[in-house]
């Protein structure tokens, strides 16, 4: 059960209560999981993904991570069968994700992708009401309660006053939240959120991922692309890290982002110290001394800079 459709399994603590926001026990109930198996992509004649394995809980929110172009959207794109793999396969529970119907896998998955535009004349209200099309037949209208699953939804992401807004007037952010919208009408068992937090202010990035978080409380897996290392460390169980299109680590949160590997991976220096008021992990971050080193010495001094700037052109 989720938020949408019924009360969520409350969380064990919050960012006031100084503890890490995780599910509450008993755990989450079982639902339904998600599996990439062996996956490799090509596009344009270049190997994007590798042999890639992942596991999607029930119950869990996990953090994909990965520097630019390390293949976190086409993955994204493979486990909600917006594109196939030239080998290895998807399991949705056990089943064949690509063998599913289109309608049947759309009432167990939804995918919210970084951009989502239109140029028709849709409102806020229209858009969400897609999300409700795997549950009727092609020419019906909207039911009462696929009104009343929109309605809710949009509550959820704090938009409940844009219903006739005009999609197409809405910025980055808004539109952001009304594709989370749409996704949580689909009342999916799966989610899949491609940079969910992209084009939001701190305030809307938080209560988005903690929505996220007590929609896995319910038993829903959630997997997301994350830019941000300390929004993984918050709000994720678990982290699956990506470069250059393999696998590199996955595991627990606090297992997997360690100093070590996000120098290996980001080339950055780290440390990771514990929150003071949730207790997850948070991660300092600052360039290599190396780095930092062949930054200064490839620019001038501000006195020679000067002095340049003062001599008359030869």
């Amino acid at each position: 059960m989720n938020p949408i459709t019924g009360p969520a399994q409350p969380l064990t603590s919050s960012r006031r209560s100084g503890h890490a926001a995780t599910p509450a026990s008993p755990a989450a109930p079982p639902g339904v999981s998600l599996q990439g198996l062996g996956l490799d992509y090509r596009a344009g004649g270049k190997l994007i993904l590798d042999g890639v394995d992942c596991d999607v809980p029930a119950g869990t929110v996990t953090a994909l991570l990965g520097p630019n172009g390390a293949g976190k959207s086409s993955l994204l794109q493979l486990l909600g069968a917006v594109a196939v793999p030239h080998t290895g396969s998807v399991q949705l529970n056990g089943s064949n994700l690509y063998a599913l119907r289109r309608k049947e896998r759309a009432r167990q998955l939804a995918f919210v992708e970084q951009r989502a535009d239109t140029d028709l004349p849709l409102t806020v209200l229209d858009v969400v009401l897609l999300g409700r099309l795997p549950y009727r037949s092609p020419l019906a209208g909207s039911s009462d309660e696929d009104l009343g699953v929109a309605r809710r939804s949009l509550t959820a992401v704090g938009l409940d006053s844009f219903t006739q807004r005009r999609y197409g007037t809405l910025s980055g952010g808004e539109r952001q939240r009304v594709q989370l919208a749409k996704a949580l009408a689909q009342e999916p068992e799966v989610l899949l959120l491609d940079e969910p937090t992209n084009h939001l202010d701190v305030n809307a990035q938080l209560a988005s991922m903690e929505l996220v978080r007590s929609l896995a409380a319910g038993g829903v897996a959630v997997l997301a692309a994350l830019h941000d290392i300390n929004i993984a460390a918050a709000y994720c169980d678990q982290v699956i890290v990506l470069q250059e299109g393999k696998v590199v680590a996955a595991g627990p949160t606090p297992e997997v982002l360690t100093p070590d590997l996000i120098r290996r991976v980001y080339g950055v220096d780290a440390v990771v110290l514990e929150h003071p008021l949730t207790g997850r992990p948070l991660v300092a971050l600052c360039p290599l001394p190396e780095a930092s080193l062949r930054t200064a010495s490839a620019q001038p001094s501000s006195r020679a800079s000067a002095r340049a700037a003062a001599s008359p052109a030869s």
